[in-house]
């Protein structure tokens, strides 16, 4: 693993702003943003567009996900949202549940991970089992406790979305696969900036937004089928899913093939002006490498963490924390709003729940964090 220098110049982010607050929205690469604007202007000359172009972008963007975090290409499908791709899989898992099934999810998860099998619950009279918050901070431990022959689907994410604490998928995975139960995993707030173990984890769905640690423009996602859902029915028909697609010549010849792999999960009209911009944005991903983020960003948190303690905030075990991301709480007795004093200062983090989120990114400066701890013992110290 080797540590990155800033990478600020590869981003439009002034030099007076210090963005600790990638787990919110991420900025664009400057190439991203090029390519984005090259791909809209792009639609103004229609007669260029060929039959390929509506195919060929997703296919590079299968490659370079499997390159980067797993998998085979043809598990990866572009969605526009998690959302989206957890209702895939709870479309999918759906005619295999039945009344008194339990479906598990985490306290306080995004609704994202939650409306979705609120609706499978309902329409097949299984029930949704809340995780609660464990007292100790080890949410492995919490859910495989709770994961016995009745609970059918777990839906889980790689880490907690509101403070960052880390979720050991490995004994999950196991625990799962010991009762038979399906393992849908959201991936958003890790997925980019720490290595997810997918050979050890084989989940049977995991999704990912990609506007946050993917650096990926608003509206691209990722989900991850593995082999054993490819023939499941997907969430809409689109024409582009068909083995016929390319020849636009015999689409009244109405296929009733998919083409092969997780291709039947994409989203109709996948080929817009966004995957360009994502490209780019995975290509530099890979250029740095998923564990180099993670070590370099791992070293920013800890001087930002060991900074929060000296002031007495509270913060999780070493072990519960991930690398590229942390959840902190106030000292008691303070009730600073700590999110709009920083802006003020042009300094900006999180509020999730009670916990203060910072998650910087590589354009961050040893400038910014000194600002930042400045700010802090300004406020608080």
């Amino acid at each position: 693993m080797a540590i990155i220098p800033s990478q600020r110049h590869l981003f439009d982010v002034p030099e007076e702003i210090a963005y600790f607050n990638i787990a919110y929205y991420s900025p664009l690469l400057n190439e991203s943003a090029d390519r984005l604007v090259a791909a809209a202007r792009a639609k103004s000359h229609p007669w260029e567009r060929t039959s390929a172009d509506f195919f060929d972008d997703a296919e590079t963007i299968r490659t370079l996900a499997s390159g980067i975090f797993g998998g085979d290409r043809d598990g990866y499908a572009i969605v526009p949202s998690a959302s989206y791709g957890v209702s895939t899989a709870a479309r999918a898992i759906e005619p295999l549940l039945k009344p008194g099934d339990r479906i598990l999810v985490i306290a306080e998860e995004f609704p994202s991970d939650v409306f979705p099998w609120k609706r499978t619950a309902q329409e097949v009279g299984a029930t949704l089992l809340t995780v609660p918050c464990p007292d100790d901070g080890d949410w492995a431990r919490a859910i495989v406790q709770k994961i016995d022959t009745t609970v059918k689907v777990v839906n889980v994410s790689t880490c907690h979305w509101t403070n960052a604490a880390y979720i050991d998928l490995v004994p999950i995975a196991r625990a799962c696969r010991d009762v038979g139960a399906m393992l849908v995993i959201d991936a958003t707030q890790t997925l980019g900036a720490m290595p997810f173990p997918m050979e050890e984890v084989q989940p049977d769905f995991l999704v990912t937004a990609g506007y946050k640690w993917l650096l990926c423009p608003y509206g691209f996602s990722l989900l991850y089928v593995s082999e054993q859902w490819r023939n499941a029915r997907p969430l809409e028909e689109a024409w582009q899913a068909r083995s016929n697609a390319e020849d636009f010549t015999s689409l009244a010849n109405y296929s009733v093939t998919y083409k092969p792999g997780a291709r039947r999960f994409d989203v109709g009209e996948k080929c817009t002006a966004l995957l360009p911009g994502a490209t780019a944005a995975l290509e530099q991903i890979g250029a740095w490498g998923v564990e180099n983020i993670a070590a370099t960003l791992s070293e920013v948190n800890s001087r930002i963490g060991a900074h929060l303690e000296q002031l007495g905030f509270r913060l999780p075990h070493d072990s519960q924390r991930c690398p590229h991301m942390l959840g902190a709480k106030l000292p008691e007795g303070r009730s600073v709003n700590m999110v709009a004093a920083l802006k003020e200062r042009n300094i900006y983090i999180s509020q999730r729940g009670n916990a203060l989120r910072f998650a910087p990114h590589l354009y961050v400066t040893r400038h910014d964090e000194e600002r930042l701890l400045e700010a802090l013992d300004e406020l608080v110290g």
